[in-house]
C-alpha cells in the first residue's frame, strides 16, 4: 500500500452509516487494542467554531511543551490535515502504517457482515497514530453531531467543549436547535468539566446545562465580553484578557467567542495538571492557524478564501465583511452544495457582493454552476458560471482591478479546489 492507496482506501468506504450507533467504530478499535484508552482528550462539538477552537486548543499546548494531537475534518488542502501532531500533518509513511492496520481491521469486520464507514475509519486511525506517538494531550473534534458520532467512544476526557449551535444537518440531528443541541451534548461525560459560551440560544444553553447537571457535570460559561478588543480588521484581533494583551490572528467578531472558549479550556486544563504560562498562552493563540477561516491570501490586491457552508459560518463571513469592508465593491467566485442551505447564504452574502462568478466544486454534492448562477441572479445580482473552479478564480482574478477585493467562499469543498492555486499566484498589485 503506497500513500495514494491509503487515501483512496478511507474514500472508498460509506461516507455515513446506515444505522446511528457506536458499535462499528468500538468493534473496530477494539481489534486495534483500544488506543484511544490511553490517550487524554479535549472533546469538542458544536456547529460552528469548533476547527478555530480546536486549533486555538492545540496550538498553545503545542507551545507549552506538550506532544498534541489534533482531529479535525474536513480538510481544506489534503486528507492528512484531519491528523496532526505538534502542528504537523500526520507523514505519509505514518498514514500508510495506520491505514495497514485499520484496513485489516476492518477487513475482519467485513467478514462478519460489519461495515464500518469512512469516518469511522479515519478516527480509529488517528486514534492508533496518537496512541503510537505517547501524545500528551488530544484535541478531538466530531464529525457530527456527537451522541453518535465515532469519536464518542472515549471514555472520561478531560474537558469537554460546546461551541456556537445553529441549525445544520437537520435530517440527522433535529429540527430544533434544543434537538440539535441534545445531539452535541451526547460527548459530556460524568463528572468530567463542559465548557460552553454565553453565545449560545437560550435553548442550546439550557439544554447544556441540563445535561451538565444530569452527568454531574460542572458548566462553564466563557464570556467573550471578557476579551475586550483593542484593534481588529480583516487578519484578525488584538484584544486585552485581563489586563493581558493577546492577538488573535483569525477575522470577525465571532472569532472572539471561540478565543474565549480556547482560553478558557486552557484555564481548565490547568486545573487537571497541564502547567501552561501566560507567555505560551499568547504566544500559543498568536500562532494559531487554520486555511479558508476568512483567511487573507493577499493584502494587494486583496482576496480573501473562507470555507463558509451554513447559516452560521456565512452569518460570520458576512458580518466581517460589513465590518471591515464597509462600501467595497466585491466581486465573488462561489460554489455550495446542493444540500446545504443556499437561499439562507445566499440571504446573507449577497447583499455584499457586486457581482459573482458562480462554479461548480469537485464533489459529488455540489450543485451546479449553472443552476447555482439562477439562483443568484433571481435575487438581483449580476452573475456568470463556469464550472471549472480554477477556471472560475482565474477569471475573477482578470476582473479584479475593476473591484476592491475578492472573495472566495461557499464550501470547504471549493476552499480545497482553488487554495493551492492562490496561494502559489502571483499577484501583480494592479
Amino acid at each position: 500500500m503506497d500513500f495514494e492507496q491509503s487515501v483512496a482506501y478511507y474514500h472508498s468506504l460509506e461516507r455515513f452509516g446506515i444505522q446511528p450507533g457506536l458499535e462499528r467504530i468500538r468493534a473496530l478499535c477494539r481489534l486495534l487494542g483500544d488506543p484511544q484508552d490511553s490517550l487524554r482528550f479535549i472533546h469538542v462539538a458544536g456547529t460552528n467554531g469548533k476547527g478555530s477552537t480546536c486549533t486555538e486548543i492545540a496550538s498553545v499546548l503545542t507551545q507549552a511543551g506538550y506532544r498534541t494531537g489534533l482531529y479535525t475534518s474536513p480538510y481544506v488542502i489534503e486528507f492528512r490535515e484531519r491528523i496532526r501532531l505538534d502542528g504537523e500533518m500526520i507523514s505519509p509513511e505514518d498514514l500508510i502504517g495506520v491505514t495497514e492496520k485499520v484496513r485489516s481491521a476492518a477487513g475482519r469486520l467485513a467478514g462478519e457482515g460489519v461495515s464500518v464507514t469512512e469516518f469511522e475509519a479515519v478516527t480509529a486511525a488517528a486514534f492508533l497514530y496518537y496512541a503510537e506517538k505517547r501524545c500528551d494531550a488530544v484535541v478531538l473534534e466530531t464529525g457530527l453531531g456527537g451522541r453518535f458520532d465515532a469519536t464518542n467512544i472515549i471514555r472520561e476526557p478531560v474537558c469537554t467543549v460546546i461551541t456556537s449551535v445553529s441549525f445544520d444537518h437537520v435530517r440527522i440531528l433535529g429540527n430544533t436547535l434544543a434537538e440539535i443541541a441534545s445531539e452535541k451534548c451526547g460527548i459530556i461525560k460524568s463528572g468530567r468539566p463542559v465548557i460552553t459560551t454565553s453565545h449560545q440560544d437560550g435553548s442550546v444553553l439550557d439544554t447544556i446545562s441540563k445535561t451538565a447537571a444530569l452527568n454531574g457535570s460542572e458548566l462553564i460559561v466563557s464570556d467573550p465580553a471578557e476579551l475586550q478588543i483593542l484593534h481588529e480588521d480583516i487578519s484578525g484581533s488584538d484584544v486585552l484578557y485581563r489586563e493581558r494583551p493577546l492577538h488573535i490572528p483569525f477575522a470577525g467578531r465571532h472569532q472572539i467567542e471561540n478565543a474565549a472558549l480556547a482560553i478558557q479550556a486552557i484555564e481548565t486544563l490547568r486545573r487537571f495538571g497541564f502547567s501552561v504560562s501566560e507567555e505560551q498562552l499568547r504566544i500559543g493563540l498568536a500562532e494559531a492557524l487554520i486555511p479558508a477561516r476568512i483567511e487573507v491570501i493577499s493584502k494587494d490586491p486583496l482576496v480573501i478564501l473562507d470555507g463558509c457552508h451554513n447559516e452560521g459560518s456565512t452569518a460570520a463571513l458576512a458580518a466581517a465583511v460589513r465590518s471591515y469592508l464597509p462600501e467595497k465593491r466585491i466581486l465573488a467566485v462561489m460554489g455550495m452544495m446542493a444540500d446545504k442551505d443556499i437561499v439562507t447564504s445566499l440571504s446573507k452574502l449577497l447583499p455584499l457582493f457586486s457581482k459573482v462568478i458562480a462554479v461548480t466544486p469537485s464533489n459529488a454534492r455540489s450543485m451546479q454552476a449553472e443552476s447555482f448562477c439562477d439562483m443568484i441572479r433571481r435575487h438581483g445580482v449580476p452573475a456568470q458560471a463556469v464550472s471549472d473552479p480554477i477556471e472560475g478564480v482565474d477569471r475573477a482574478l482578470d476582473q479584479l482591478r475593476d473591484y476592491d477585493a475578492l472573495i472566495v467562499c461557499g464550501s470547504l469543498y471549493l476552499a480545497s479546489d482553488v487554495r493551492s492555486y492562490l496561494v502559489s499566484y502571483h499577484f501583480d498589485n494592479t
